[in-house]
Formats: C-alpha cells, structure tokens, sequence
C-alpha cells in the first residue's frame, strides 16, 4: 500500500539524510520525495510517498529522530496532491497544433518550441499528469523529469446552518446559523 507522509525537518546538514536512512534500512520503496522551504525559517516540509504495508513503525521512529519536528501520515485524510513535469515532446510534421490543444485541455504551458521538438511544463494531480503522458508519448516522448509529489491536508469544513429570514420587503434573506 502507498504512503503519503507529511514532515517537518529542522534544516540542518544530515537532517534528510537520517530520515530517508530509516525507510531505506527498512527496505521500502520511496516512490517520491519532495523537500523545500516551508512557511517557517530553518524548517523544510517534506512530502514522501512510500510503497509499504506497515508504516506506523517507521512513522514513530521518524517522529522521535532530533530534526523531525513532526511527521503525520496523511494517506487516508483529504489532502491535496499535485507533481509538475517538464516533457521534451517530438513534433512530427504537421502535428504541432495537436500537441498545443492537448497542452490547452490539461492546462499546460509550452515553454520551449524548437523545429523538432518542444517543451511543456504541466502542473497537476499526479494521475492527471500521469494521463497526459501517456497521450503524448506516441508522439514521441524524448525526456522527461517529475519533481515528485507534493502535498497538503485540505481544512476542515464545518457545515453552518442557514435560516431564511424576511425583511421588510417581503423578501428572503439568507443568515448563518448558530
């Protein structure tokens, strides 16, 4: 099963290292990893995705490690989940107003147009970038580079209660309720 896991490290020298040391002595598969700046100065946010059956172990050790200074494993929260890629896609002759529509439906930009080829940058759910893909590669998909899955637990919502109420118009007016 795949493992979406949120950390915050302290950034240190080492810091990174020593938590991706717990999941590789373990033997599991990191399918993706994405580190940066975080919302605080000296803390990166760390996103990691692992192919594994039990993490909670791994979890509790990760949370215990001196640069951790919190993990949560966010695969069965609401989250939101986007990758950006950069494609480098053959033209053929003929095609390029094709390639261009596709980038158009899945809201990705042309960054680069040579006589041969182009570049794309697309930016979205990892299975919509996954599908677009997979529809320009017969094309012929020349490079390709993921930057790896990032991601953030969508708030909370609290359903209020709406009241109809009138004014002095006779009209109704819509008021949150308590």
């Amino acid at each position: 099963m795949k493992h979406t896991l949120l950390a915050l490290l302290q950034d240190h020298p080492g810091a990174l290292n020593r938590a991706i040391s717990l999941f590789r002595r373990r033997a599991f598969n990191i399918e993706s990893i994405a580190v940066g700046a975080s919302e605080a100065a000296g803390v990166s946010r760390m996103t990691l995705v692992v192919d594994a059956t039990h993490v909670e172990q791994v979890v509790k050790q990760l949370d215990r490690l001196i640069d951790v200074l919190h993990v949560r494993d966010v695969t069965r929260e609401a989250t939101l989940e986007r990758e950006t890629a950069l494609l480098r896609v053959r033209v053929p002759r003929g095609q390029r107003q094709e390639i261009v529509a596709l980038c158009s439906v899945f809201g990705s930009r042309v960054l680069d147009v040579g006589r041969t080829s182009m570049v794309i940058e697309l930016t979205g759910r990892p299975g919509d970038v996954d599908h677009f893909i997979d529809l320009v590669r017969p094309f012929g998909l020349k490079e390709l580079t993921r930057t790896g899955r990032i991601a953030m637990v969508r708030p909370r919502r609290h359903p209020r209660a709406i009241t109809a109420t009138e004014n002095d118009n006779g009209r109704a007016l819509l008021r949150p309720g308590r």
